[in-house]
């Protein structure tokens, strides 16, 4: 079953860098309602999407986070030749900002390229060195009146990168974490045409400013007060070459993610069983996945709530992470999807006692 390839081109197209998330929101708010997959929606104070699908019963509540920012700048300086500089919203390694467009988010969008010092000019101390954030500024290819009457300090910028279909894979910029954003509205897609309930009330979040700590999760969970939890994102395939087979974390092609563990939170041990055990019964092809370094939604899932809930994560494979070049197999999406939906209605049918 092919993906649907042109929505997730417009989730990943769509700029939302952390705290600026407004152009995603209104894409997931349309899908949202032309698509009729939910029976409430609304978006709180701190802009996170909640849909409800109401299962069942309203006994318990279960509810799947995917943030909707994805890395991304911040103006933070004009200088006196229009040249911009920039703080970075999220996690970045600086080597992969050389040779990048960008878009600054000013009165009106405004193509950039990441400007550095030329190698024909470095001394050769310079030439071994590792590129720093602020060794980077950001090009308009504008003078600075024109500029400064577009953009303005504390606009937001965002990576420019189409998706494009490599053999079974997408590689798009953001697929960290459009794709668990896509995933989500997939799952309530599948569940209304199948036209199974969930076992109880299912929370649907889309959340914002996850790249900058979990933020939109924690508010969202410490309102909702879940009972179950389900985390969305990409996590590391590094099964390329040079790898070691305990660096791999995850493998493209080989099936959905079930965390067990990263740096933010040791997942429910019941709750990954249970993953498990649906993948199994369902014949959804699955990994194991514990991840060292990196966090992500669950932990807010997790702990913002009295008592916690019982959490777990379902992760997309993805090579070459918080780059412009991400990569996951489109069968491995799908199995998300599947995984998510198959999940949610399971819930009642297993002992959560042992």
């Amino acid at each position: 079953m092919a993906i649907d390839i042109p929505l997730l081109e417009r989730i990943c197209k769509a700029p939302g860098a952390p705290g600026f998330e407004k152009k995603i929101r209104d894409l997931v708010l349309k899908e949202l309602k032309d698509g009729d997959l939910a029976d409430e929606v609304r978006v709180d104070s701190m802009g996170n999407v909640v849909a409800l699908k109401k299962g069942k019963s309203a006994e318990k509540k279960t509810m799947a986070a995917a943030h909707m920012d994805e890395i991304g700048f911040i103006v933070t300086y004009i200088d006196d030749q229009g040249f911009l500089r920039f703080n970075p919203l999220g996690g970045f390694d600086p080597k992969t900002l050389s040779s990048q467009r960008v878009i600054v988010h000013g009165t009106k969008d405004v193509i950039g390229v990441m400007g550095s010092k030329p190698i024909h000019i470095m001394s050769p101390e310079e030439r071994t060195k590792s590129p720093k954030l602020d060794d980077y500024f950001i090009d308009l290819g504008l003078p600075v009146k024109e500029v400064k009457k577009l953009i303005k300090v504390g606009d937001s910028v965002t990576r420019d990168r189409d998706l494009i279909e490599m053999g079974e894979c997408v590689n798009s910029k953001s697929l960290d974490n459009r794709v668990s954003v896509f995933v989500l509205l997939e799952t309530l897609r599948k569940l209304k045409k199948s036209r199974k309930k969930p076992d109880y009330d299912f929370y649907a979040v889309f959340t914002v400013q996850e790249e900058v700590g979990i933020r939109g999760a924690n508010a969202s969970a410490l309102q909702i007060q879940p009972d179950f939890g389900f985390g969305l994102d990409t996590t590391i395939a590094y099964d390329c070459p040079g790898a070691k087979p305990q660096e791999r974390v995850t493998q493209l092609g080989e099936g959905a993610g079930i965390k067990i563990m990263d740096s933010s939170t040791i997942c429910d041990y019941r709750m990954v069983e249970f993953l498990k055990n649906t993948a199994d019964g369902k014949k959804i092809k699955w990994q194991p996945e514990i991840l060292k370094a990196g966090g992500t939604d669950t932990a807010g899932l997790q702990r913002m709530s009295p008592g916690g809930s019982i959490a777990g994560a379902i992760s997309i494979p993805t090579r070459h992470i918080h780059q412009v070049i991400e990569m996951s197999h489109q069968k491995d999406i799908q199995a998300c999807i599947d995984l998510l939906a198959e999940s949610v209605c399971a819930l009642k049918g297993w002992d959560w006692s042992h």
